[in-house]
């Protein structure tokens, strides 16, 4: 697994490696850009990559490096801390 210095330089490999579609995080689901909700069971994560904040904790955030059962590859980045997301246990366990 390759290390990253930063979120941008993550997001950058993995869009030149394929991953072109930009996932949301909705409650227990992801989404793709023309509104399609993937649910847990219907995609792969292939990629993790954790950042913390140097001065921080609410700048942490991963990235997801997803693959649905359509064949479909894309990014997710979730944001810890204050305004992170309230996801489905189903969800949870799928990124954990």
């Amino acid at each position: 697994m390759k290390v990253y210095e930063t979120v941008t330089e993550a997001i950058n490999d993995l869009r030149k490696r394929g991953y072109t579609e930009d996932f949301n995080l909705l409650f227990d689901s992801i989404q793709s850009k023309n509104n399609t909700k993937v649910r847990p069971e219907d995609f792969e994560v292939k990629e993790t990559y954790r950042f913390e904040g140097e001065t921080d904790p609410g700048d942490e955030a991963v990235v997801y490096g997803i693959e649905t059962i359509n064949g479909e590859k894309g990014v997710l980045m979730y944001g810890f801390g204050v305004y992170s997301e309230d996801m489905s246990e189903d969800l949870i366990r799928k990124l954990k």
